[in-house]
């Protein structure tokens, strides 16, 4: 689960982590009453507008703006909320922006990046620190590799204090801003373990020319299955910021990640779902949909994995992949006439079943008067989709 840059820092802060102080508006009006608090305390008048949106290169996309007094901070929010705004990780489309964050612009001397995941291959979490904040890590990462230092964390030990100090070190601090650094990165990999984060990115950290460090901006990922533990984070999730047929399927209980192929899948397990969107890729077509309808498959859950395939408009086909183990392919086969009798089925429709009463469930497919292709093998399957779409 993503969450904002607002809720993301209010996250790290409750671990110690040094952040930019903030307020978040819904109109205009709230941010310039932000702004106007901000400067009757500290007196400042120079402002940052930030758009709250679930994706990356806000700034390049007109969603992070400098503001001169209140007035140009009510300005700036007004212009920005409501507009949807496109960055390379928005799509076309862009995203809606509903919110703004509104905070005092900081003298920067020099930004950095620090991001903590973990690594799948070694199984274990990386704490990964660069010189190159400010910049997008990938890039970093494809063009100067070298700027990046990683240090691995054996879950079994814990980060050392000498760690977390020679990542300060690497980074060039020098001077009383080496223990403020060491500190930071070692806040920022706690909160990451503490709330069971599957990313925590601080981009860009900053030394400021008071000598401060900062994080000014930060992007929280958390394991969706772990959110049963943090009931208060699972709270700050924003179904806006979400796919809207992901959150219709999440309601009924199903694993669905919409893709930007033709074919849509309806698949029970997910090692299956992969191998039905590699058969797919093989046949020449792209798949529409990562759709896991689990183990209990019944008429409701594949009626509701149907409807919401169907509102998909670059589907063109469907093919449903079942293996008969928990739940009986016959079962599932009397399922499908019924969620297929209900939603209208106008584009062509593979079943292929294999596993408990697989032949039981194609002849009920078959002698349904349903517009069906009925399949057994795997590559069979594939095949009439092939003919389906060709």
């Amino acid at each position: 689960m993503k969450i904002h840059e607002y809720q993301a820092k209010e996250l790290l802060g409750r671990y110690g982590v040094a952040v930019q102080a903030g307020s978040v508006a819904h109109t205009a009006d709230e941010a310039a009453e932000a702004a106007s608090q901000m400067k009757a305390e500290s007196g400042a008048d120079l402002f940052v507008v930030k758009a709250q949106i679930h994706a990356g290169g806000r700034g390049k996309g007109g969603g992070v703006k400098l503001a001169r007094g209140v007035d140009e901070v009510r300005e700036k929010a007004d212009a920005m909320l409501g507009m949807m705004l496109k960055t390379h990780q928005t799509g076309p489309e862009g995203q809606k922006v509903r919110k703004v964050l509104i905070a005092e612009a900081i003298d920067i001397a020099k930004e950095f990046y620090v991001g903590v995941t973990l690594d799948r291959v070694r199984s274990m979490p990386v704490i990964m620190v660069s010189t190159e904040g400010g910049v997008e890590i990938e890039k970093v990462a494809e063009e100067t590799p070298e700027k990046i230092i990683k240090t691995w964390v054996d879950p079994m030990i814990g980060l050392q204090r000498s760690q977390v100090s020679a990542l300060a070190f690497g980074l060039g601090f020098e001077g009383p801003a080496i223990k403020q650094a060491a500190k930071f990165i070692a806040a920022v990999y706690h909160a990451y373990e503490e709330t069971d984060c599957s990313l925590a990115e601080i981009n860009p950290l900053v030394l400021t020319e008071q000598g401060d460090v900062l994080a000014i901006d930060a992007k929280i990922n958390i394991d969706d299955n772990a959110l049963y533990r943090h009931p208060d984070i699972a709270e700050l999730r924003d179904v806006h910021e979400e796919d809207p047929l992901e959150v219709e399927a999440a309601e009924h209980h199903l694993n669905y990640i919409k893709l930007d192929g033709d074919v849509g899948c309806m698949v029970n397990g997910a090692g299956l779902a992969m191998a039905t969107m590699d058969i797919i890729k093989l046949a020449g077509f792209e798949p529409a949909n990562f759709l896991d309808v689990g183990g209990g498959a019944n008429p409701t859950t594949v009626e509701a994995g149907f409807r919401i395939i169907l509102k998909d408009e670059g589907v063109k086909a469907i093919l449903v992949n079942i293996f008969g183990g928990i739940v009986r392919c016959d079962r599932v086969a009397k399922g499908v006439v019924e969620a297929a009798s209900k939603v209208q089925m106008t584009i062509p429709l593979i079943v292929r079943l294999q596993g408990t009463n697989a032949e039981e469930g194609k002849a009920i497919l078959d002698e349904s008067g349903l517009k069906v292709e009925t399949a057994i093998l795997f590559q069979e399957a594939a095949d009439k989709v092939q003919a389906a779409l060709s």
